[in-house]
């Protein structure tokens, strides 16, 4: 069965869901890259200071044991450590812009994607809800297992139909 063909197997509803998903991959990848650009405006800047305004700025106090390995991580940061980090944001966001396309575009290989990148991550999701029950850990996770088994979903009902 060719990809048009395919393409037809899918529903207004799951047009729409894919649709939303795509959405949430590209505000991912804009999150991103908005943070990449904000990390190479910090380079030739003293990340000790930039990191204590932060601080100050959303009041934490420095103190706090978080505070201290984000300080102590602002102490050991030279530019090249900068680029590479921001090369690492665009290099991300550039995969979950084109997951974001793919799945727009109801591709198979965007589904795929979608599927093995967010199982990927669900571990991890899992471990931070058990270190420590949060709202925005709840909600990450639910989202993100309600996204996996949706494109297992889609993925099952297209091969079964293409049989």
């Amino acid at each position: 069965m060719n990809s048009s063909t395919a393409s037809n197997l899918v529903t207004r509803r799951q047009m729409e869901a894919l649709r939303f998903v795509a959405l949430l991959e590209l505000i991912k990848g804009c999150f991103v890259l908005a943070a990449g650009f904000g990390v190479l405006s910090l380079i030739h800047r003293d990340a000790w200071d930039v990191a204590v305004n932060l601080l100050r700025f959303f009041h934490v106090s420095q103190d706090r044991h978080s505070a201290q390995v984000f300080l102590d991580l602002a102490d050991h940061m030279t530019d090249a450590k900068l680029w590479a980090i921001a090369a690492g944001a665009a290099v991300y966001s550039t995969f979950r812009f084109i997951e974001a396309y793919g799945l727009w575009k109801a591709r198979a290989w965007a589904e795929w994607f979608a599927l093995l990148l967010g199982a990927f991550y669900l571990p991890f999701e899992v471990y931070e809800l058990i270190r420590r029950v949060t709202a925005v850990r709840i909600g990450v996770l639910a989202i993100n297992l309600a996204i996996v088994l949706y494109m297992l979903f889609l993925r099952i009902t297209k091969a079964e139909a293409l049989v």
